[in-house]
């Protein structure tokens, strides 16, 4: 058997090959037509038209989201890997993060791997995942239930690092709302309560709570709604914080901070404080360390060495968390830039259409499909990667 595998392995290369102008021009295409959170329909339609091209069935508007789309071949349901594929890009900046080479890698890979693998080994599927930026389609999608029959999540990111996985931190945000009273502040001021002082007060609180927060936890707010007239009292003052922390439990255990400091902030300004959660929650990276060693080793044919993150370096939150906490799930990162370069920026988002973009791009898609056929065709290698993932042995899966 490990012949076969081997041997199957080895195939993935001139897949790849055969495909790597195509993959390139959609990378490109992407690039020239930035699409944003849940708006990625032209990106859709590219990525499913060349699926669909090679056989695959498409299933759209997944999880009750018009841009996202689950694309499977093969004629055995079991096993199966998912290459998850990202497209939406910056406002203002377009693919500052470099997601045209995820979706473009992602869509390579499964082509590349269903070839070599042909239809009764397994399913090989490309899940499209809109809005990572802002929205969190994965988190819709797990929450659906559509990776409860994948072995496996397989992705890469574009960075400026060569790392073997991301440290992703657990994040989401919440609208915190004070109403007071309005009153002319000069005629009746005392009638008055002050919802934008409430407000303020409750930023200059956060400020001291952050001094011992722990480590990779912290809180940033902005002020939402502070009133409309200098000549009025706010009744209403809103702010919208984002809160970030190493673990999931730690970032509830963040959220219950700040609705313990808003409604201490309430009680000493005779406000009332409403609380709600504005965004879904994005859970920390669980890395797959047995399936980020199989990328890796692969991507090492490529000349690119991974290496594990620099300590207590984290580099924000990202939906494939929620992948992670179901299926084992790979997130390495694979530089683009030099390190003094930060994603998010004009530069980043040239750079994402490099000849260098377009290396990482190749090298990224063969070691994904390389990863991808191992655990289709390797029983040892998934029962390893769900021993890893804390579930043992996945009922049902061989």
């Amino acid at each position: 058997m490990a012949d076969a595998v081997d041997e199957a392995v080895a195939s993935v290369g001139a897949e790849v090959a055969l495909r790597a102008e195509r993959l390139w021009q959609v990378a490109q295409a992407l690039h020239r037509d930035p699409e944003y959170a849940f708006e990625e329909h032209r990106a859709v339609r590219l990525l499913t038209g060349e699926l669909e091209r090679e056989g695959f069935t498409v299933e759209r508007d997944l999880a009750g989201m018009p841009t996202a789309f689950a694309a499977r071949a093969g004629a055995v349901a079991r096993p199966a890997v998912a290459l998850l594929l990202e497209y939406d890009a910056l406002p203002g900046l377009g693919h500052a993060c470099g997601h045209n080479l995820i979706a473009a890698a992602g869509l390579g890979a499964a082509l590349a791997a269903r070839a070599v693998l042909g239809e009764g080994a397994g399913a090989v599927w490309a899940v499209g995942t809109p809005a990572e930026e802002g929205g969190g389609g994965k988190v819709a999608e797990t929450e659906a239930g559509v990776f409860d029959d994948v072995d496996a999540a397989l992705m890469f990111h574009p960075g400026v690092h060569n790392w073997r996985w991301a440290p992703l931190t657990a994040q989401t945000q919440y609208c915190v709302g004070f109403h007071g009273r309005a009153a002319h502040p000069t005629g009746n001021p005392a009638d008055g309560i002050d919802a934008l002082a409430a407000l303020i007060q409750l930023f200059n609180t956060l400020a001291v709570v952050g001094r011992r927060l722990p480590e990779a936890s912290h809180i940033q707010g902005i002020v939402s709604e502070g009133g409309r007239a200098t000549n009025v009292v706010p009744e209403y003052a809103e702010g919208v914080f984002g809160l970030r922390a190493l673990t999931t439990d730690a970032l509830e255990e963040l959220a219950q901070e700040l609705l313990t400091c808003a409604h201490g902030v309430a009680r000493a300004t005779g406000t009332t404080v409403t609380f709600g959660r504005a965004t879904p929650r994005y859970e920390h990276f669980r890395d797959n360390d047995v399936l980020s060693g199989r990328f890796a080793h692969h991507l090492e044919r490529a000349g690119i060495h991974l290496t594990p993150p620099a300590p207590g370096v984290y580099l924000g939150s990202s939906d494939i968390g929620n992948v992670s906490g179901r299926v084992p799930a790979i997130h390495p990162f694979v530089a683009i830039m030099d390190p003094h370069g930060s994603d998010h920026t004009t530069e980043f988002a040239a750079a994402a259409s490099s000849d260098r973009a377009r290396e990482v791009l190749l090298a990224s898609t063969r070691a994904l499909a390389c990863t991808a056929v191992e655990l289709v065709l390797s029983a040892r290698l998934r029962e390893h990667a769900w021993q890893e993932h804390g579930g043992g042995v996945r009922a049902g899966v061989w």
